[in-house]
């Protein structure tokens, strides 16, 4: 008879689960009132923080206020081909209207071209500013676009600058397949395993693209992952709380998903 080594299970609740997601509120299509719709979701979810583009940071801070929820935004997205200068001013005005997070995107032709001093400067800028305001750093890589040396070696510079996150992915980095059609991966569990072998262990792991399930973000966290974007955070929530997932931590089986299968889109 063959024994079988029993599947690996996490303990987590329900506000665990939460506290682990920045509610995506990024899609360009997104009205106003569908922000607001949004904002008011992450608030009643007590969420880590809801993400949202630059100009509705304001609304953010308003509509969040007295509440845990953090107000994220991004600079440089999706593409990260802005200056280094109007990165910085992005990331200004971003914390002086109430940012408390920034979701950078790095220039990833800089990064194709070997250019690392461009990479290192942009990234230690942004990092100095926000953090000399009280805020963190998410530094996204846009994996989609890279080669694994490149990844290592914006992990091995972010660990050097102190940033608080690395970040897979923006979730609009589409790649043209052979096919001529254009998709991403976003957070696969190869790239989520090398960027927690060579990130710090003092630099957290957001996984950001393709995380839309339960199954899918406990499978994430148990590679280390401490942070997830997602803009199906209601589902998320309601999955849970079907599966018996309430205010005190339960053990829960780690499944590899299908969608996370490496290699797979």
């Amino acid at each position: 008879m063959t024994l079988t080594n029993p599947p690996p299970t996490l303990k987590i609740s329900l506000p665990q689960i939460a506290h682990l997601i920045d509610h995506s509120l990024l899609h360009p299509t997104l009205s106003d009132p569908d922000l607001r719709s949004g904002l008011l979701l992450a608030r009643s979810a007590s969420v880590a923080s809801a993400c949202v583009k630059p100009y509705a940071v304001p609304l953010a801070r308003s509509l969040l206020a007295d509440s845990p929820v953090r107000v994220c935004t991004v600079v440089g997205f999706p593409h990260g081909s802005s200056s280094a200068s109007v990165k910085i001013t992005e990331a200004a005005e971003a914390v002086s209207s109430g940012a408390t997070e920034i979701d950078m995107v790095i220039n990833v032709g800089k990064a194709l071209g070997g250019d690392w001093a461009y990479v290192e400067h942009e990234v230690e800028a942004v990092n100095r500013l926000v953090t000399a305001k009280g805020a963190i750093l998410k530094v996204i890589f846009e994996n989609d676009f890279l080669q694994d040396e490149h990844i290592v070696r914006l992990c091995q510079i972010c660990t050097d600058l102190g940033v608080a996150f690395v970040k897979t992915s923006t979730g609009y980095g589409f790649v043209k397949q052979p096919n001529g059609f254009y998709s991403y991966r976003g957070a696969t569990p190869h790239h989520l395993k090398l960027m927690r072998k060579h990130a710090g262990p003092k630099v957290q792991i957001k996984a950001a693209g393709g995380v839309r399930t339960l199954d899918e973000l406990i499978y994430v966290v148990s590679l280390g992952v401490t942070r997830i974007g997602a803009s199906a955070t209601e589902a998320i929530l309601e999955e849970a709380r079907a599966r018996g997932i309430g205010e005190a931590e339960v053990e829960v089986e780690v499944k590899v998903p299908p969608s996370l299968q490496d290699g797979t889109y």
